[in-house]
């Protein structure tokens, strides 16, 4: 077995389990996960001599809280802190989130957690990338790339939200259930972000990350059970299962992003749809249409249609019209071009376009010059859509969008030559 394979699997999938342990019971954010970190970089050293443990998680989780209770230790932060991590060490049996779940509803470790990180005296966006830099160990550079802003004024930001927890006094704990709702907002921002580095990672070789978005999804079935009665909560998880059902269709034999109407349907996850679709109605049905709800509309348009060619594009151009009312931010915006082109025409769409860029709000975003490049394409300008998807393999940071943004310039570059070289006939 591949020792570091292994390690960056149990990575993934047990980092923000063991950090949120530690932050439960020591009430300290940066040493939790230092600690976390340190059982980590020692599991790359023993795992190699000894071998994998049969549980790799409990192994870590050992390992980080012995690291905490040593710092402890050394640190002699008084017996309040000793007692504290004590209770640490008694594992599975601590009641710490049973007599909790008896004021908030909630026993999910890692869901505490994001409850916690989403205090209302931290500014909306800190509250997000405080608990994706926490709760799922993501860079601080892929935590920017998810925001549209700079690695340093991220690393910023987080340090000032780590700054207000411990000079505010703000504690790890989960509010009464009568107070959850005033969190519930950056919860489901959370949530959302997660699913979509796993769904469509902001860097890497891989277009996918697995295991984060099925870990959003099952914190968004544990928060729709908390919270039945929160239509936005249904529609963020009806959202993610009518795209998580297109998951194995999204590349292809080389790690190729395949576009949407060209992926094989048949392949879809049916089950998925109908209990996204199922999700859906429900929410809708309360009479408050919210974001979520009408992202996971406009994705039902594409999953319901047998035929790329039956897709309402109409229908999913007036969803996004709505939703730029209600979140109008230039991505939105840009969906909403792509949305217009397809259903009144490259020329609408690229007129949408060339308003985003002439705002500069998406400069350095690598979509904006695809978008471009693909209306181009649509309309015969074969020479400038190979600029524009040149310039788009240079912003873009997945291999497999790289991989598939070549393979249309290519056939751009193909059609010019072929015909240039058809002009010269004459």
């Amino acid at each position: 077995m591949n020792v570091r394979v292994e390690i960056d699997r149990v990575f993934r999938e047990q980092w923000g389990q063991i950090v949120a342990t530690l932050i439960r019971v020591t009430d300290d954010w940066d040493l939790a996960e230092e600690c976390a970190q340190e059982a980590f970089t020692l599991a790359l050293e023993r795992w190699e001599a000894d071998g994998v443990p049969r549980s790799p998680g409990a192994w870590l989780t050992t390992t980080a809280r012995n690291r905490a209770m040593d710092r402890l230790r050394r640190e002699a932060v008084g017996n309040h802190k000793l007692r504290e991590a004590a209770v640490m060490l008694r594992g599975e049996g601590d009641d710490g989130p049973e007599i909790e779940a008896g004021i908030s509803g909630i026993v999910d470790d890692r869901l505490r957690l994001i409850f916690t990180c989403c205090h209302p005296a931290l500014p909306f966006e800190a509250r997000v990338a405080l608990t994706l830099r926490t709760l799922t160990g993501l860079t601080t550079i892929e935590i920017a790339r998810a925001f549209l802003v700079s690695e340093p004024a991220m690393s910023q930001r987080l340090v000032r939200a780590k700054r207000k927890i411990r000079n505010a006094g703000i504690p790890y704990r989960v509010p009464p259930a009568r107070l959850l709702p005033e969190r519930t907002a950056a919860v489901l921002g959370v949530l959302y972000l997660l699913f979509n580095e796993g769904y469509a990672a902001s860097a890497g070789e891989g277009l996918t990350r697995t295991s984060l978005s099925a870990e959003a999804i099952r914190l968004a079935r544990v928060l729709d059970r908390l919270m039945p009665e929160e239509p936005e909560v249904r529609g963020l998880l009806a959202l993610m299962l009518l795209h998580d059902a297109r998951r194995g269709t999204r590349t292809d034999t080389d790690g190729g992003l395949v576009p949407l109407e060209e992926q094989d349907r048949s392949r879809w996850n049916g089950e998925q749809i109908a209990e996204g679709t199922r999700l859906l109605e429900s929410a809708l049905r309360r009479g408050t249409p919210a974001p979520y709800q009408v992202q996971a509309a406009i994705a039902a348009c594409h999953a319901t249609a047998l035929r790329a060619e039956d897709t309402d594009w109409a229908e999913i151009a007036a969803l996004y019209g709505r939703l730029v009312e209600m979140v109008p931010s230039a991505v939105v915006r840009l969906n909403r071009a792509v949305a217009v082109g397809m259903a009144e025409g490259p020329v609408a769409g690229l007129a949408l376009v060339d308003e985003l860029d002439a705002s500069g709000e998406l400069d350095g975003y690598h979509l904006l010059p695809a978008t471009r490049a693909d209306l181009l394409r649509r309309l015969g300008r074969v020479e400038d859509a190979a600029a524009a998807y040149r310039e788009a393999i240079g912003l873009a940071t997945t291999d497999s969008e790289r991989l598939y943004l070549r393979r249309r310039a290519m056939e751009a570059e193909s059609r010019l030559g072929h015909l240039l070289g058809r002009s010269g006939e004459f």
